[in-house]
């Protein structure tokens, strides 16, 4: 007997589960946070300690999920072969949730057991997720796209390393430094692609009036291997030589790298819509975040986690948040959203990255706690406004007579105000 076919329209594409997973996890994971800086939450002690696991889910629990819903979607779009849906996307959710709980249950289980469930299910769900676009991106002609499988192969790696050290009680958060380099590199790598339709108008085709596209932007190869290469080199110096004076020198070279890779921007007026915007400011951030870095690393006055965030909650929070309201909105059918939520919600992350690097700076300050507690309310209030805003296009039924992930039939479904949401 046949199994009856999951038909739930959450299921239907891998962003629609995962967004609202992505969404959800930044929501708990830093309320979660606030509560353990405020002493609420007792004595709950994971393995490897709250911060390791604070880090650890930002990570491999929110970006995961974030990295997880585009790839499934947009290496279908990009290999041309059929999306993942129904069962077999359950089945990655239901891997992704597993591997949540078993890292914050791990506390309360013998020690005997420890990380290794966590572990498992963790790993699992990457070897799953490569298992899904592997193929696809290996049996396309010429391989264009098959940087995506390399560098989630990475990730999962780092995370190996991650519960080995657990395990040996070595230092973890040295994989968890790797692995925010490795996140800002797949930022590099995925907003290229996104950015030459944003800032050259093909996604403005669907607003009533907008001019017709041009092709001014091109996202250069040299500038963005260039930066992906300075980006590497400087986490794999930090790796092999912790906080070091070599390390400081190669972060402001990865920020150097970034901001000459902005230079492909500048192309004028095509730069200044929101969603160009969004993308030129996360590369502004991971630039700066790098040069924060080198210069703690270099002996100024400030702790490294002033530039760590600044890539973390600054760049790769905005850079996800923006791809959420793009993919998420044209994959369901609709055509964009102009209301003036959207810049707002993405302002309020750069400024709550901003407050996180700011208590970095002035780590001893009085006032330190305060910052903490303001950035992480801010940034759990914009994805909280954007899951709010965006349900019914990722949860809702299309109303465009498409299936799965493709693009609406007519450009403009999207009325500016909700569309068919």
């Amino acid at each position: 007997m046949n199994r009856p076919r999951i038909t739930s329209p959450l299921l239907i594409c891998g962003f629609r589960p995962f967004f609202v997973l992505t969404a959800v996890s930044a929501i708990g994971f830093m309320l979660t946070w606030v509560l353990l800086l405020g002493g609420w939450l007792g004595d709950w002690h994971p393995p490897g300690g709250p911060t390791a696991w604070h880090a650890h889910e930002l990570l491999f629990g929110f970006a995961a999920a974030a990295v997880a819903g585009f790839a499934l979607t947009a290496v279908p779009e990009f290999t041309a072969t059929q999306a993942i849906g129904g069962r077999p996307l359950a089945r990655l959710v239901l891997l992704w949730l597993l591997a949540r709980l078993t890292y914050a249950l791990a506390a309360y289980w013998p020690a005997s057991l420890g990380a290794w469930p966590a572990a498992l299910c963790n790993l699992a769900f990457w070897l799953a997720l490569l298992r899904q676009i592997g193929p696809s991106l290996w049996r396309d002609p010429g391989r264009g796209h098959l940087s995506f499988a390399w560098v989630i192969a990475a990730l999962c790696a780092l995370q190996a390393g991650f519960f080995i050290a657990l395990v040996i009680s070595a230092n973890a958060m040295t994989w968890l430094h790797a692995a925010t380099g490795a996140l800002a590199i797949l930022i590099v790598i995925a907003t290229s692609r996104i950015s030459m339709s944003a800032v050259n108008g093909q996604l403005e085709q669907g607003r009533p009036g907008a001019p017709p596209a041009t092709t001014t932007y091109l996202a250069r190869p040299p500038r963005r291997y260039l930066a992906i290469f300075c980006i590497a080199v400087c986490s794999a110096t930090e790796f092999a030589l912790g906080h070091d004076i070599i390390t400081g020198w190669t972060a402001l070279a990865a920020a150097a790298a970034m901001f000459n890779l902005l230079n492909d921007w500048h192309v004028g007026r095509p730069l200044f819509t929101r969603w160009s915007l969004m993308l030129y400011a996360s590369y502004w951030l991971i630039a700066l975040g790098y040069g924060l870095l080198g210069a703690a690393w270099l002996g100024a006055p400030m702790t490294a986690s002033a530039g760590r965030h600044l890539l973390t909650a600054g760049a790769m929070a905005l850079s996800i948040f923006a791809v959420m309201v793009m993919v998420g909105r044209i994959h369901a059918g609709l055509w964009l959203d102009y209301r003036p939520w959207l810049p707002l919600t993405a302002a309020m992350l750069v400024l709550a990255a901003l407050l996180r690097t700011w208590a970095g700076v002035w780590a001893a300050a009085p006032w330190h706690g305060t910052l903490l507690t303001v950035s992480g309310l801010l940034w759990v209030s914009a994805f909280a406004i954007y899951l709010g805003h965006t349900w019914p296009a990722l949860s809702g039924p299309r109303t465009d007579g498409q299936e799965g992930c493709a693009e609406p039939l007519g450009r403009g479904t999207g009325s500016g105000e909700g569309g068919a949401c």
